[in-house]
């Protein structure tokens, strides 16, 4: 039993994580444009990058994007509504697996979030 709710658990969490991602993917990127997903798994770990072609984000604000109630200073002054917490939840999830979240991006161009997450045991090979 233990199992099975810790099992259902994860999926919740990474279903939590990787919908965070996508959601603001789609919310950021312009009407016509595209958002990718990319899995790809590597001996221990599986990494999933989101990427979109929207807004970006200035410098100096991808190190905070995942501070609670942070939005780029470019999102700010956009129409898009949030609350500024997805990313951070994101963030405590990811850590709370062993894994790491990342951000690239620049305005006007690209932003690629990239998790990265240990696999687990019994996981089928890539």
């Amino acid at each position: 039993m233990t199992l099975r709710i810790q099992s259902s658990m994860r999926q919740h969490r990474l279903a939590r994580i990787f919908g965070n991602l996508v959601g603001n993917a789609v919310k950021y990127t312009p009407k016509g444009g595209k958002v990718e997903v990319r899995v790809t798994a590597e001996g221990n770990c599986a990494t999933v990058a989101v990427a979109e072609k929207g807004l970006g984000s200035p410098e100096e604000d991808p190190p905070r994007l995942f501070q609670e109630f942070f939005r780029a200073s470019n999102a700010r002054s956009s129409e898009i509504t949030c609350t500024g917490l997805g990313l951070a939840i994101v963030k405590r999830l990811v850590t709370t697996y062993g894994g790491v979240v990342s951000v690239r991006s620049a305005v006007g161009k690209r932003t690629t979030f990239t998790v990265t997450l240990p696999r687990c045991p019994g996981a089928p090979s890539a």
